[in-house]
């Protein structure tokens, strides 16, 4: 009788440390789900300023027909990129377009002091401050989660009911600067 019960015990904890890793290894998904949707949004942000920064520049310098169609193709490319990777590589050259864009604004004291052109630099400022947070905030989950899915007992969980390990949001050595737009 006492074995029966002892048996019954383990079965019923072993019950309950599975539920347990498996709620975890759910939640952490979740968290990493939440966290990319959260940089998408400033992301989106981001995208969204470009177009007026562009037409606000082009007011002003308008032979620099280039430039802005730079900067129109790697924000198109941004929009349409899928997955961490794909989107931080668009990103990255979305960054380096925009810099060549604040560089063209430099020449054009006119420019510089339009109120609506000062709006949209820190419009952009504060939203690439955001996404720099969501990052770091998506790396963060991801790193709990792929540690959860590598470590014993959860491991055995997570594969069996295909939990993947997940990819870091991660940028190119030269865009780990936030674009300069102070003038």
């Amino acid at each position: 009788m006492i074995a029966v019960i002892i048996i019954v015990a383990i079965v019923v904890l072993l019950i309950l440390i599975f539920v347990v890793q498996y709620n975890g290894l759910v939640r952490l998904r979740n968290r990493i789900d939440n966290a990319w949707s959260q940089i998408d949004v400033q992301l989106q942000r981001r995208h969204d300023l470009v177009p007026n920064l562009v037409e606000t520049v082009k007011g002003y310098a308008a032979h620099e027909k280039d430039t802005f169609e730079r900067v129109v193709q790697a924000r198109n490319q941004a929009v349409s990129a899928q997955g961490a990777e794909a989107q931080a590589q668009a990103e990255n050259v979305l960054t380096g377009a925009l810099r060549q864009l604040f560089a063209v604004a430099e020449a054009y004291p006119d420019l510089k002091a339009n109120q609506n052109f000062l709006e949209l630099q820190e419009q952009l400022t504060s939203t690439e401050d955001r996404v720099a947070y969501a990052r770091q905030f998506y790396n963060d989950s991801v790193v709990k989660y792929n540690n959860k899915i590598q470590s014993i007992p959860s491991n055995i969980l997570a594969g069996m009911f295909n939990f993947h390990e997940r990819e870091y949001f991660e940028v190119e050595e030269d865009a780990r600067t936030v674009p300069r737009v102070q003038f």
